[in-house]
């Protein structure tokens, strides 16, 4: 029995990881939500690690904080989202024990490589993690542990809903015609542990049915 946890699972892009998981045998999943496990919050998060491990698969996902224009943004909003995407994840590194052959997965956003000038907080914290794990995947390697970075463009969360006005015409304007779903996304994740797909160790991979315009 292959043990899961997933961060933010209760809803959203976790929820369709989780759900996902649960539909396979021989796997047990762990979906936190929020209040389960706030990971703006370090002493919880210390709290957590204490008690999780021998995971095979972690998935890091937390919700984004809200949009806000670069100069409204407060010092603790800093502080806030300095811990919640940046320092938990680190710790959880760290401290947690990845079982031999294992995965993590971050689930981050395509604005990392095309920053929103409004999503600065998320923007910031995800990049510099993201460069934090590329760094992590070559030492976690040498046990055959993968990680993967998943950037989501516009999938249908509550998320999105609140950063979008109209919603039929912003799917309208995506070249699929419409937004990704959480099915989709959490059937990719999935299948790449129940394929032991272990070769696509740190990269990250642009889940955002063609809508950015970079190339690399």
């Amino acid at each position: 029995m292959k043990k899961v946890i997933i961060l933010g699972g209760s809803r959203g892009i976790g929820k369709g990881i989780s759900d996902c998981f649960k539909s396979l045998e021989d796997y047990d999943v762990k979906s936190l939500s929020s209040k389960d496990l706030d990971t703006s919050n370090i002493d919880q998060v210390i709290n957590f690690v204490e008690d999780a491990n021998d995971v095979d698969v972690l998935v890091l996902n937390t919700g984004g904080p809200p949009a806000k224009d670069f100069f409204d943004i407060q010092l603790s909003d800093f502080e806030k989202c300095h811990n919640q995407l940046f320092v938990s994840f680190c710790y959880m590194l760290q401290k947690m024990k990845i079982k031999k052959g294992g995965y993590v997965f971050l689930i981050s956003s395509f604005n990392i490589k095309e920053p929103n000038p409004n999503l600065v907080l998320s923007n910031s914290y995800r990049i510099a993690f993201t460069s934090v794990l590329k760094s992590v995947s070559k030492i976690l390697a040498k046990n055959n542990i993968t990680c993967i970075n998943i950037a989501p463009g516009p999938i249908k969360t509550d998320r999105l809903y609140s950063l979008v006005d109209d919603m039929e015409t912003f799917e309208n304007s995506l070249p699929l015609g419409r937004a990704g779903t959480i099915e989709e996304l959490g059937t990719f994740v999935s299948s790449i542990v129940e394929n032991n797909i272990k070769y696509l160790n740190g990269v990250t991979i642009n889940f955002d049915g063609g809508s950015s315009n970079y190339v690399l």
